[in-house]
């Protein structure tokens, strides 16, 4: 089946470069900007997808490392694909396996050809190429699928510009592969946090002219002035028509800054691994209930918050199940940080079309910590 991507850009804020959108996919319309939760072994840990559809979710992440190895992609696409696996009916995408491949440095060797790996649930030796990864997405089924590139280490311009040597030729590989005309593959631009290489990386890969483009390499250890260096070399790079996503990003005032910088979709394990350590998202910075001040406090996470947590339970309670390591507890903050975060979205595109996004992102910004 051959579905048409589009993306329209409905309107664009005067004072910033942020954009609203709607990507149009085959499991719907995503309205941008968006945040993704991420269902990295096709679950968005400790939430049901019917909650998901309450918190106003509308595009989920999982990935491709994790399925391939356990249960297997083949098995996913005998039981439907991950939408029917999973039970969600709303976009999924897919990243490539590429950043968790090269995040196992001990236990990988990378070629021209692809990247030969161990496994960290048994140590068994498998092999990522742009053409297998493509067929493991492709079995998976998500709507939007990602090319499979190097994210090197940020700062080592040497290293950086022979990895885009190696990555470039991935993506047409990846292209080339692709078989499936119900899936958008999205481009990654790469390059440290060089302005040189981040601007050769955006210029190779826009002109192949795909469905969207990815923004990876950041948050990895680079400062938060480098992140908003690259972003804004690129800015004026990518196409106006096409989505932006900057992957791998999720906390709130690296969100305010990237939709003020024109990024569309953001994704982030940060919420829920943070709801499992006991911190929850609130407008002056974050709460920590394991903190013994918050032993007696009848208060919710926040006052003004609608999501179902705060309508219902109160501090004292939240750290009593934090401390006891309570599976409930990281079900209610996870459900908090979620809503936080897809609300704050939510926010931002209706100041984007009320044309304060600036005053807004400056409020914001001004009070959390």
């Amino acid at each position: 089946m051959k579905f048409e991507f589009r993306f329209e850009v409905t309107a664009i804020d005067g004072s910033t470069a942020a954009r609203n959108g709607r990507f149009h996919t085959p499991h719907g319309i995503i309205e941008t900007p968006v945040f993704a939760p991420v269902g990295t072994q096709a679950t968005v840990k400790a939430i049901r997808p019917s909650d998901l559809h309450q918190l106003n979710a509308s595009l989920i992440l999982s990935n491709t490392y994790h399925l391939y190895l356990r249960p297997g992609d083949e098995l996913v696409k005998e039981l439907g694909g991950l939408h029917n696996f999973m039970q969600w009916d709303g976009p999924i995408l897919t990243d490539s396996g590429g950043f968790q491949v090269f995040s196992l440095s001990d236990t990988r060797k990378i070629d021209a050809d692809g990247v030969t790996f161990q496994s960290h649930h048994d140590g068994s030796r498998h092999r990522f190429t742009p053409e297998s990864s493509i067929a493991i997405q492709e079995n998976l089924g998500a709507d939007i699928i990602m090319a499979f590139d190097e994210c090197p280490p940020p700062d080592d311009y040497d290293y950086v510009k022979k990895s885009l040597a190696r990555t470039h030729p991935w993506l047409e590989r990846c292209l080339a592969a692709k078989t499936r005309n119900d899936q958008a593959l999205f481009g990654i631009v790469q390059g440290g946090i060089f302005a040189d290489l981040r601007e050769e990386s955006g210029r190779f890969v826009t002109d192949l002219d795909l469905p969207g483009y990815a923004i990876g390499g950041l948050a990895v250890g680079e400062t938060k002035s480098q992140m908003h260096a690259v972003l804004d070399v690129l800015q004026p790079i990518l196409p106006q028509n096409k989505p932006r996503y900057l992957m791998g990003v999720g906390a709130p005032e690296d969100l305010v800054n990237g939709v003020m910088r024109g990024l569309d979709i953001f994704d982030c394990v940060l919420p829920t691994r943070l709801a499992r350590h006991g911190s929850a998202f609130v407008l002056g910075g974050r709460l920590n209930l394991r903190n013994a001040q918050f032993s007696r406090d009848p208060q919710p996470i926040a006052n003004d918050c609608a999501c179902y947590c705060c309508q219902n339970f109160s501090r004292a309670y939240l750290r009593h199940l934090v401390k006891a390591n309570e599976i409930l507890g990281h079900m209610l903050l996870s459900t908090h940080n979620l809503h936080f975060l897809i609300n704050l979205m939510q926010q931002m595109r209706e100041a984007i079309r009320q044309g304060t996004l600036a005053q807004f992102g400056a409020d914001f910004l001004q009070h959390y910590d």
